[in-house]
């Protein structure tokens, strides 16, 4: 019968190889991605708002409230090994409202804009709200970006996810068929934030929903983004009249201040008064068309930081992506640790169908029928150099 003294260097011995046994398990990274639910405030109304907070063992975060099911932080290690939170937004969850400017929302119905807020479906026409000059932005006055979402589920480990869904009635801004939406946030060991928003419809409708980050890589809102290096995978994208709607034209960017086929620093042309698309614009906010198959995960764009060596691939599904330069942001916008947020602090690359699409039958579809499930996936892949 083994003494007490032994029984009591077998528990030690049990008790060491089980830390040694967790920790070489955190160390490969095996199962230390994690995902946290917690509260994260009220509305005015006194509505509860949660977020849950993935994370994962190379000591990257991110943040998903369920207002708007918001990307409302992301936290990526430097080249030294500094986390920093490399998007734009608030502190609170209440300022999403008071003061909405997108900042890492989901958007829908109907991401970007509808010239006129009007399309026809079946030869019956439908009327938005136009909450962008004469045009209908980013699903009316009351998109997705406002509305609180329901938590289906978390998971840890060995990617960390979280569900949220949404239940969009008929009519809805204006939108026909009742849609329920999911939008599901990935965390994974190899520094990938994968989203992909899936949606179904009780009516033939239009879709086109899509993530608005607004990311600094730099994870220092005091520097702006002008001196990152882009690189957009498209040969071609769609020039925009006055109001930002789509001509219709698919024009090469050979040759303009929109060619980013290889890395170029976003301010480079980005002042180019010469180009009526620039002026158009602000500086950059185009749809780009997206080389290679749509449905397909394919590279349209990569972003790289120089001074912090943040590096972000973006891969995407869509047929384009719209690349935004905050162009109208002011300084009158004060974001995190109140900081005021100017034009050129962030870059936005937001996957989807075209600007008005229902409008050009040209364009890819954004139709969704009864029995038909809408998918569109993105991946923002971080490293270092």
């Amino acid at each position: 019968m083994p003494t007490r003294d032994t029984m009591h260097k077998q528990t030690l011995l049990k008790r060491w190889l089980l830390g040694a046994s967790l920790a070489a398990l955190t160390a490969s990274g095996a199962s230390a991605a994690t995902a946290t639910r917690g509260d994260f405030g009220t509305l005015a109304d006194g509505t509860k708002v949660e977020a849950v907070t993935l994370s994962n063992g190379a000591g990257m975060t991110a943040r998903i409230m369920t207002l708007g099911a918001t990307l409302q932080s992301l936290v990526v290690p430097d080249k030294a090994g500094r986390k920093e939170d490399v998007v734009l937004g608030y502190d609170t969850a209440r300022e999403y409202l008071a003061r909405p400017n997108y900042f890492g929302v989901s958007v829908g119905r109907y991401a970007n804009r509808i010239a006129k807020g009007k399309f026809t479906l079946d030869g019956k026409s439908y009327a938005l709200a136009t909450n962008d000059g004469p045009n209908s932005l980013h699903g009316g006055l009351k998109g997705f970006d406002k509305r609180m979402w329901k938590i289906d589920s978390v998971t840890s480990g060995p990617d960390a996810r979280v569900v949220l869904s949404y239940v969009s009635a008929d009519g809805e801004e204006g939108f026909p068929g009742e849609m329920k939406v999911t939008a599901t946030y990935t965390l994974t060991e190899r520094n990938e934030l994968k989203l992909e928003y899936r949606a179904t419809t009780s009516k033939p409708t239009v879709v086109n929903l899509t993530n608005h980050a607004y990311f600094n890589l730099s994870g220092n809102d005091a520097r702006d983004v002008m001196g990152n290096l882009v690189t957009l995978n498209a040969d071609r994208f769609t020039p925009v009249d006055a109001t930002l709607i789509p001509t219709g034209e698919r024009r090469a960017v050979a040759g303009t201040p929109f060619d980013f086929r290889k890395p170029i620093a976003v301010g480079t042309r980005i002042r180019d008064a010469r180009d009526q698309q620039i002026r158009y614009g602000r500086g950059y906010d185009h749809n780009y068309i997206v080389n290679g198959a749509a449905g397909t995960l394919r590279l349209a764009a990569v972003v790289e930081e120089p001074v912090s060596g943040r590096v972000m691939e973006v891969r995407v599904t869509a047929p384009g992506i719209q690349f935004y330069t905050g162009n109208f942001m002011d300084g009158t916008y004060f974001g995190k640790g109140q900081r005021a947020y100017r034009q050129g602090d962030a870059i936005c690359l937001e996957p989807g169908t075209f600007p008005d699409a229902p409008n050009h039958p040209d364009f890819p579809s954004a139709r969704l029928d009864p029995g038909k499930t809408y998918v569109n996936t993105m991946v923002y892949a971080f490293r270092t150099k």
